[in-house]
């Protein structure tokens, strides 16, 4: 009975202190279960064993009945044939195989009762395991959640930690920095590569559209009183010079 006794402990062994204690509980647990299932198959060949033994012994009891009876018939042959002697001698076997067979029937009525409660526990061990086998699942995805939970919590404590804000804080400026001296050198290329000369067309379009709206009011009589049309510009002169020209003439 002792491997009973072994395997029941494996069963009744404190699965959730497993997890704690095991660095992989799936593996610890796997393993566990292989343990209980050698273990299984080592009860479960005693246990034919002790089936075989009782069979044997409940032969070797029919054995002795069937003798005990055949030496009662011979006895009564004897005694019909007159012959008293021959009769005592066949009963005096009568009696010893009659308590052979007495033995043998206690022995074989204790190992069937042992055989009977082996099968009973094979069969709550077997269920257990099975139980075992559920939990085991169950124990897992456990495991695996809080696991999971862990690394949500550590990576929740990193990015709250002062280092890590000063890190993201100082990354920020640089970026900011880089993004700046991205836009000055834009800005140089476009200054270097003529792009300003646009510009200034530009503003002479827009001086060029002024003188235009000026002649249009003019023309309608909504200038203010000594307001006139704007000037012709000469060949080649520009603006400026033409207004230049007109200061120096009236002085």
């Amino acid at each position: 009975m002792g491997f009973f006794s072994r395997l029941a402990a494996l069963i009744k062994s404190n699965l959730n202190d497993l997890v704690n204690r095991a660095e992989d509980p799936e593996k610890m647990l796997s393993q566990m279960l292989l343990d209980m299932q050698t273990q299984l198959v080592e009860a479960k060949k005693q246990v034919a064993v002790a089936i075989a033994d009782e069979k044997r012994l409940k032969k070797q009891l029919d054995n002795e009945v069937a003798a005990a009876s055949d030496w009662e018939k011979k006895a009564m042959l004897a005694v019909k044939a007159g012959n008293d002697n021959l009769a005592r001698e066949a009963l005096m076997r009568q009696q010893e195989h009659t308590k052979l067979a007495e033995g043998y029937h206690q022995q074989w009525e204790g190992q069937r009762q042992a055989v009977d409660t082996l099968k009973e526990a094979l069969t709550a061990l077997n269920s257990k395991i099975e139980e075992a086998k559920r939990k085991k699942n169950l124990l897992v995805a456990r495991a695996k959640r809080a696991e999971a939970q862990k690394t949500i919590a550590e990576t929740m404590h990193g990015l709250q930690d002062a280092s890590a804000n000063e890190t993201m804080a100082r990354m920020e400026e640089k970026i900011n920095q880089m993004e700046a001296q991205t836009e000055a050198h834009a800005e140089l290329a476009a200054h270097s590569s003529g792009d300003h000369l646009e510009g200034q067309f530009k503003q002479l379009a827009a001086a060029s559209a002024d003188d235009a709206l000026a002649a249009l009011k003019a023309k309608m009589g909504m200038l203010p009183a000594g307001a006139g049309a704007p000037a012709q510009l000469g060949p080649g002169k520009s603006r400026e010079e033409h207004v230049d020209g007109e200061v120096d003439g009236k002085k």
